[in-house]
């Protein structure tokens, strides 16, 4: 068997630390974040361990979920839902590098659309299969393909 992330050994970790000092939110959101990554894991036609990049790319995915779920309970006036989620997100985004500022995703944009020579809306894919590597989890998809389709209105 493959050697596992050196980050599922710091989940696995945090798991039992959370588990001994009681830290609820900790626990239910690490405990959460595992197995989300067990399911990729095995999902597919072949078991298999997932490297740190996949294990990030996992972690965003929850991470956006709670974000989502904590507006759409904002929205419904549900306000302990919501907090409890945005406290699982804030548990999260620990495991997550750190994510780029606006005039750093930019200059990645920048550099993507030189490199590409991209000009115009249509090249929106091209651009992005350029910045994406360059992202990787330090950006949600959403803001990155605004920031792309921004550039390539000018």
């Amino acid at each position: 068997m493959e050697r596992m992330s050196a980050l599922k050994d710091k989940l696995k970790a945090d798991l039992t630390a959370s588990l001994k000092s009681k830290d609820e939110v900790r626990l239910r959101t690490v405990r959460m974040a595992l197995a989300a990554i067990n399911v990729e894991e095995v999902a597919g036609k072949e078991a298999r361990q997932l490297s740190d990049d996949e294990v990030i790319k996992v972690l965003t995915k929850e991470a956006k979920k709670r974000r989502e779920a904590a507006e759409a309970f904002g929205n419904a006036g549900r306000k302990e839902q919501a907090e409890a989620e945005l406290a699982e997100q804030a548990v999260l985004e620990e495991y997550l590098p750190a994510q780029l500022s606006d005039e750093e995703l930019a200059e990645l944009v920048e550099a993507a659309v030189a490199e590409t020579g991209a000009a115009g809306p249509q090249a929106m894919g091209q651009v992005m299969k350029a910045v994406n590597p360059k992202v990787a989890g330090r950006a949600e998809g959403g803001r990155v393909a605004a920031a792309v389709k921004a550039r390539l209105a000018k």
